[in-house]
């Protein structure tokens, strides 16, 4: 490929900005609560966008259209549920997370958070809570390096190994060096690129397949049953695809955006934006997989990649409608996507490692800038273990990130929504949430029971537990004292 290649020099440009903001951020990261929270200063349209952008992965730009252009709108069910489940998430949980973090212990991850509210002191809670988030997301981590390297490939050329180390290199550079407001930062440069590109796409797509009523006649005539949304679907089908919308509840680097934010009276601001943002970019992402099975099948000749492999549909059409400059700045879209969730799930990770772990029980008297180092290590260490997950190239995007997005949903959701909304839940409740959801999950997905996807059962089961096992016992003076003065804070401020 030559270095002229437009496209080439857009993603080099592009990459070399969010490197930049990283190093912008390294001169504010002072401590460990800069580095993995930003030191509670995001406000509401920083919360927002990087909500967004940890939020959609690379699934938005691949994994979702090549579903929608494989199967038709039955897939978009799957975008109703995301959109509910988002919007619960930001009214019930988003205001009383930030406020119950800061009045237990001021905690800087879940697993803090965790133990400071349930009084855990044998530690068993924080560590449960840190394990699950280190399965799941070196999963999780895996499917975005999965994602960025079939970006290079395809765009690139080159091979799916050389494109695995391409893909994740940038984000593991500004996230080592940047932290949490690198991650943010670039995240809300990220959101902005994700819809514009998602907004731009199926207009383009539109206008050259002839317009709407051409471009729906194509479709109809390519199969009539891609307008059904029921088209080959069960009640369990529909209820599987809607269930996405419950992982909400429980992803740490969505729930991380909420913890960071400066106060609970940015929350509503920032849930209008984020609503808005996401509502337009699933909308555009279900119409760019819509109307390509137009475009595709009156161009048959170029449908050889897509049929090969339809996540690649949305690259494609780029290539093929868009000046090559255009093209650079829409297929960095791609990479904003994959960049923004990586980088937010290395930064858990890594979160996880250092305070959960290393500081804990390791090292309780280290020093600031030692926990800022390891963090920095921890991110590294993660990023390694997650491109050796993704050196599979028969992984697909989609299937990765629903089985991690069931474990976190099932095993956290349960437990973060309950824990600020009922002040009678227990240690052990919460003990038990997790393992439930966590272990529900995994035996649901290796048996495929029903054919549900296996965060529902996970979720009921978890609640379930966490219920029943805190009527067993009573939650501390301590506790019941903290709760009541969160919940005062948050009425009062929201």
């Amino acid at each position: 490929m030559s270095v002229s290649n437009p496209t080439l020099i857009t993603f080099v440009i592009y990459i070399a900005a969010m490197v930049l903001i990283g190093f912008m951020a390294y001169r504010s990261t002072n401590n460990l609560s800069d580095y993995i929270l930003g030191g509670r200063s995001l406000g509401s349209v920083v919360t927002a966008l990087s909500a967004g952008a940890s939020d959609m992965s690379g699934w938005l730009l691949m994994g979702l259209p090549g579903a929608i252009y494989m199967s038709g709108l039955s897939e978009s069910w799957i975008a109703i549920g995301l959109i509910v489940g988002a919007y619960l998430n930001w009214l019930f949980v988003a205001g009383r997370l930030r406020v119950q973090t800061e009045h237990n212990g001021d905690a800087l991850t879940l697993p803090d958070y965790f133990s400071s509210r349930f009084e855990d002191k044998s530690g068993l809670l924080r560590i449960i809570s840190a394990v699950v988030i280190l399965v799941f997301f070196t999963i999780y981590c895996a499917s975005g390096i999965v994602a960025g390297a079939r970006l290079f490939e395809s765009t690139f050329g080159m091979s799916y190994e050389t494109a695995l180390w391409a893909g994740a290199a940038a984000t593991i550079a500004y996230t080592f060096v940047g932290g949490f407001l690198a991650v943010s930062w670039t995240d809300t440069v990220q959101a902005t690129l994700m819809i514009f590109a998602l907004l731009l796409t199926p207009i383009i797509v539109l206008l050259a397949t002839g317009g709407v009523d051409t471009t729906f006649l194509a479709i109809e005539a390519q199969d009539a049953s891609n307008f059904d949304m029921l088209k080959n679907t069960t009640f369990i089908g529909i209820i599987s695809l809607m269930g996405w919308g419950l992982g909400y509840f429980g992803q740490p680097h969505i729930l991380a955006r909420f913890m960071a934010a400066d106060s609970v009276k940015s929350i509503a601001k920032a849930r209008r934006i984020s609503m808005t943002w996401m509502i337009l970019c699933l909308g555009g992402t279900v119409a760019v997989g819509f109307f390509g099975i137009a475009y595709f099948s009156a161009h048959p000749d170029l449908a050889g990649p897509v049929t090969e492999n339809h996540e690649r549909v949305f690259i494609e059409l780029a290539k093929i409608l868009f000046n090559p400059w255009i093209a650079g700045v829409l297929l960095s879209a791609i990479l904003a996507a994959v960049m923004s969730t990586l980088s937010c799930q290395l930064l858990v990770c890594s979160s996880a490692l250092t305070e959960d772990f290393y500081k804990t029980f390791l090292r309780k008297t280290a020093s600031q800038v030692e926990l800022v180092w390891v963090g920095r290590a921890m991110v590294l260490l993660v990023a390694l273990v997650a491109i050796a997950l993704a050196s599979n190239p028969e992984n697909r995007v989609l299937g990765l990130v629903s089985y991690a997005w069931a474990g976190f949903g099932a095993a956290f959701g349960p437990v973060v929504l309950i824990s600020v909304i009922w002040k009678d839940m227990t240690r052990n409740g919460a003990l038990a949430g997790i393992l439930v959801g966590a272990i529900t999950v995994i035996v649901w997905k290796h048996f495929e029971v029903l054919g549900l996807y296996e965060i529902i059962p996970g979720f009921i089961f978890a609640s379930l537990a966490i219920y029943i096992v805190s009527k067993l016992g009573a939650p501390t003076a301590g506790m019941l004292s903290r709760f009541a003065a969160a919940e005062a804070d948050f009425r009062l401020n929201k």
